[in-house]
This record gives structure tokens, sequence and C-alpha cells, in this order.
């Protein structure tokens, strides 16, 4: 926190001084121009010139000092030659604009760190916990992980935790940049940095400080904003290589023409850093602006490679569907459905598999008394058992239960097929090695997913599969309300691996869409692994390469617009910046500019990559 600060004080300050150096620097030109006969205006020209070169000088020799060939140094150049030539507008002109483009970089830094660094500075420095009967304020870095937190009206939650007990409405938008309420109660989870609107909590807390979602968030941001794209770093790589050869060719323009002023004009023209400006600004302006609407881009290198996908393979429960599964119907085949429901909750207790809550969900509200089981064991994507009154209890898929040792009648598995073919997800009960019936269980299809297809595919992506360890009847039902391209069913988790190495190589970018936390390891194979709804995800986050904290697919298309906006805006900088470099070549050469006339050129020209790229801040 004081580090973050730290850093945002050292912008500020910055920022500031390069204001400070603008306006002094315009206000010499002014007098100049107006020949203001209260004053020595070309001397205040001179000294202003030569003042501000200095600083110039100085952060040329501290970037070569770290092995690095930066624009300053092409400019420091055109300054000596300048003082030397007396050319003293056009030192002030060169000053001027790469003063402006250290006030650019800084409002775009300030504008990152924005809003989301804002609430760190309302973090409270006193916080309320409750011990025993009693409410106590102890100070915010002496709270610790199974404390008991009181939160009242308006205030802001400061850690990641439990609900204990109350009821409220929490804005959420700090994380997710959605501002509709979220109504929150007993058992819900609740994270730090958003604010209570109505009601009021007391949370038991799970995460404190620097592990809190949160600043987890900020370190991405943070971390992003360093990860440069390689579109980025081959502008870098191209203007060491620009630097070397106008220093080159201005050295050979002079041994052929002894002309010091087309020397000038020339290296006056060329000194801008317009480019090494805009490219970090319209990367950092895209990667803020989807911050905002609660997607984490983890650097540019990712949001150029967004731009460039073309195929894209969904995980489809959690992610096509609400992977929010409902009981449709309980099936027994000795009319006991109740008495299934009983045996499947039983093996499915001590599971956290979204099927297996369910059941146990679906029993409870039956009023069902469960009892622990004598032994369970889970068999990851397959099925569960366990033992009851000295009995085994197994559930599953119909494969699973004959690999157990299960052996259904034909009019049993018939029975099953029909609710199969019919597109339903059917979990078998096992039970004294007899199969007794099955659960039906339904998944809702997110109301956004079909949108969002259509939206991909308007876009130009070319092929878009969905992989499931659902029944082939599933998937297939669900691919084709979709418009999915391709569906692959049945499938255990390193056969999704399988699935999309096939897609991988070098015609095709890959985005992998998944929940995060089943499928982090497709998600950190694939060209882009972007998580779905992670709020409270870690494994979503270390995963992803992009994240979206809501449950939302069609900020998928968003994102990928934005990625495409944002490199077509760099592209079109560097076209605008070698048009314009051009130009002015072309007028020096023609004595159309003089050394003042080119750098004022220069100064105007340089603005315009510069606000094509703030227009990403839209």
């Amino acid at each position: 926190m004081a580090a973050r600060e730290n850093e945002e004080k050292k912008i500020i300050i910055l920022l500031r001084l390069n204001y400070l150096l603008c306006f002094v620097l315009s206000g010499a030109l002014i007098l100049y121009w107006l020949k203001a006969p209260f004053c020595q205006s070309e001397k205040i020209l001179i000294v202003i010139s030569i003042g501000a070169t200095i600083t110039v000088f100085w952060s040329a020799v501290h970037s070569l000092k770290e092995k690095k060939i930066p624009i300053d140094v092409l400019a420091s150049i055109a300054l000596t030659v300048s003082l030397i030539k007396k050319e003293w507008l056009s030192a002030v002109f060169i000053n001027l604009m790469i003063a402006c483009a250290k006030i650019f970089i800084g409002y775009v830094r300030i504008k990152s760190h924005g809003a989301i660094y804002n609430l760190l500075k309302l973090k409270p420095k006193r916080i309320k916990i409750k011990k025993g009967d009693k409410i106590i304020e102890i100070n915010a870095n002496e709270v610790k992980v199974g404390d008991l937190i009181v939160v009242e009206l308006g205030e802001i939650v400061p850690v990641d935790g439990i609900i204990e007990q109350g009821e409220a409405e929490i804005d959420q938008s700090s994380l997710t940049g959605e501002s509709l309420a979220v109504p929150k109660r007993k058992g819900d989870k609740i994270f730090s940095f958003t604010t209570i609107i109505s009601g009021n909590l007391i949370i038991r807390a799970e995460k404190v400080g620097g592990e809190t979602m949160f600043e987890k968030i900020i370190a991405l941001i943070e971390q992003a904003q360093q990860n440069k794209a390689p579109i980025y770093t081959t502008i870098d790589k191209f203007t060491k290589w620009y630097i070397v050869l106008t220093l080159g060719g201005s050295l050979l323009v002079y041994v052929l023409s002894r002309n010091v002023s087309l020397v000038l004009g020339l290296l006056l023209v060329s000194c801008a850093d317009d480019i090494a400006v805009a490219t970090p600004v319209a990367l950092m302006s895209a990667i803020r602006h989807m911050a905002k609407q609660g997607v984490i881009i983890k650097g540019g290198e990712y949001l150029e490679a967004i731009a460039k996908i073309n195929t894209i393979v969904f995980d489809k429960t959690g992610t096509l569907t609400k992977g929010k599964l409902k009981v449709e119907h309980i099936f027994s085949f000795h009319n006991k459905p109740k008495e299934v429901l009983k045996l499947a909750a039983i093996a499915s207790l001590f599971s956290t598999h979204p099927i297996a809550k369910t059941i146990v969900k679906e029993a409870e509200k039956e009023k069902i008394v469960l009892p622990q089981p004598e032994k369970f064991t889970e068999y990851s994507a397959r099925g569960m058992s366990a033992v009851w009154k000295d009995k085994t209890i197994i559930i599953g898929k119909l494969s699973f239960l004959e690999k157990m040792g299960i052996k259904a009648t034909t009019q049993q598995i018939s029975r099953v097929n029909e609710e199969i073919t019919g597109g339903h997800n059917v979990t078998l009960v096992g039970y004294n090695q007899k199969l007794v019936g099955f659960i039906v269980l339904a998944d809702e299809i997110r109301p956004e997913a079909k949108r969002t297809i259509k939206e991909l595919k308007k876009m130009g992506i070319e092929k878009m599969i969905m992989l499931t360890g659902d029944n082939e009847k599933v998937a297939q039902k669900t691919a084709a309300l979709l418009e999915i391209d391709e569906a692959h069913a049945d499938l255990l988790p390193e056969q999704k691996l399988d699935y999309l190495k096939k897609y991988l190589n070098n015609k095709n970018k890959v985005a992998m869409v998944g929940d995060g936390v089943n499928d982090a390891p497709a998600l950190a194979l694939s060209d882009i692994g972007i998580a779905m709804g992670t709020i409270g995800s870690d494994a979503a986050i270390e995963a992803a390469d992009v994240v979206i904290m809501k449950d939302n697919l069609f900020q998928i298309p968003e994102t990928i617009k934005i990625g495409r906006a944002t490199i077509n805006v760099v592209r079109q900088n560097i076209f605008l910046w070698g048009a314009l470099n051009v130009l002015g070549f072309t007028l020096v050469f023609l004595h159309i500019l003089s050394p003042a006339g080119a750098a004022t050129y220069n100064f105007l020209t340089d603005f315009i990559p510069i606000f094509n790229s703030l227009k990403l801040f839209k």
C-alpha cells in the first residue's frame, strides 16, 4: 500500500514539474512572438531553452547508463545542434514536445491507477471485531484469519470472508464492474472493498491484507501494465535502429552538403517521440478500460494475442451453462424414489462435485436425514462410491457402474437410454450390486450464450468447439441449440487436453474458455486462457491470461473487440508516424521548412498519434 502511494506521489510530482515546464516554455514563446517591450524576450528564450535542454540530457544519460537507447538521445543531439546554431525557437519547441509527451504518459498512468486505487485509500484504518458478546475496535493491520468482522451500512468490507450473520445488499462494482447491487445472506462469500448499501453483517475473515481478491486484482493490473505486447517490443527495437540510421543519415547529409541547417532540420523532424508515447498510451488505456468493466487482461502481449483469435474452445458446464444443476425427477426401479435420492445423497455427502452438491441439496429440501457413510471414495469425472450399513452405494454413469460390477437389465438400460436420448443428464444409483434407479438433472444454458456465439461468428471467429464430460446426447443438444460447430462429449479432464492439442498449431490462434477450476490445465495450455465468472477463484486467476470477474459470456466478444481496436490503433499510429516523418523530411529537403519550421512541424504533428491512442479511453 505504502509503495503504491509513493509511486503515485512520484508520478504526480513529475506530472506537475512537466506542467510547470510547459507553462514556462509556452510563456517564453509568447513573449518572444509578442516582442514584449518590458523584458529581454530573446534572452529569456535562450536561458529557458538551455535550462530545459539540461533535463533532456540528464534523462538521456540516465537511460544510456541502463543500456537503453531512448528517443531522448536523438533529441539531445538535435538540441545541441540547435543551441550551437543559436536556433533558440527550435530548442524550445523540442523541449515543449518532450514535456508534453511526458504529461500524456503521466496522465495515462494516473488514470490507470485511478478509481481502483482510490478505493485502497478508503480502506478502514480501524475495524470492529466481535469477541464473545463484546464488539471492540482494532487497527486494520491487526485483523487475523478467523476474526469476526462487524460491517455496517455504508461501510467498505475490509476482508474476504463468509457471512456468519445478517443480510445485506452489496455493491461489487469495484471487482466486477457491475453496478447492480447483489443480495448476500448467511453462508455467502463476500469480498473486500465491496460496499454495504443496505443491511449489516458479521463476517468471518478468510483472507486479509495482500491475500484478498481485490489486492490480487490490483497486483495483476500492475503486472499487466509492465508486460509489453510483441508489437510494442518490435517498435522498441525499431526505434533503436531508427535512431542509429537517423544519426548515420544526418552525418552523411552533412558530409555531402556541409549544410548544418539542413542537417538540423532533419534531426528536428526525426527526434519526435510520438510513436514511443502513443504505443504504451494505447495499451494502458485498453487494459484500464477493461479493468473497469471487470475484465483483467494480464498484459499487452495477451491483449495483442486475443485480437488474433480465430478458434474458441468452450467448456460446457459452468461456462456455456450456469453450472447450477437442479433435479428434474427421480426414477426408481422399485417404486421408491425417495430411497434412491437418500442413497445417492449419502454417497455424495463428502463430494464437492456440482452434481453431488445438487443431490445433497435436494435431499435436504425433502427433509431426508442423511447418515454419514462408513467409507467414501471419489473417482475423478467418473462417479463416487460409499459404504453404508456394510453395503456399497455407487453413483455415476452407466459405464462406471458396469465397471464397478453392477449389471443392468435390458429393460433398465432401455429406460436410461430414453432419458439420455432426450438430452438429459442422468446419474445412476447402484446399491448392494444392483441398479436401483437414476436421477435426472438439468443445467440451464446461460441466457446470453446464444447471442455471444452469434456475435463471435459475426466477428469472423472461424471455429467454435465445445468440450464436456456430459453424455453425447446432452452435448449435441446444447451444441445444436447454440449453433456451435463441434461438440465432443464423455471427456475426462486429460482427454479435454488431448482435444485442445489438436487445434493448437501455426494456423490457429486458440482461446480456451472455462470456469477456471476444473479447466485450469486447459486454460494454461491454450494460446489464450479465458476464465469465466471467477470472482473468488484463485485457480482461475493463476491459470488464465484473461479473467472475466462476472458471469457474463458476452464480455468475450467485447474483449476481443477491444483487443482488435487497440492493435488497429497501434498500426494506425505506425502508419501516421511514418507518413508524417516522410512528409517532414521532404519539406526540409525542399527548403520549405527551416530549422524553426521543422521544430514547429515536429511539435504539431507529434500530437496526432497520441490523440489517436487517447480515443481508447472511451
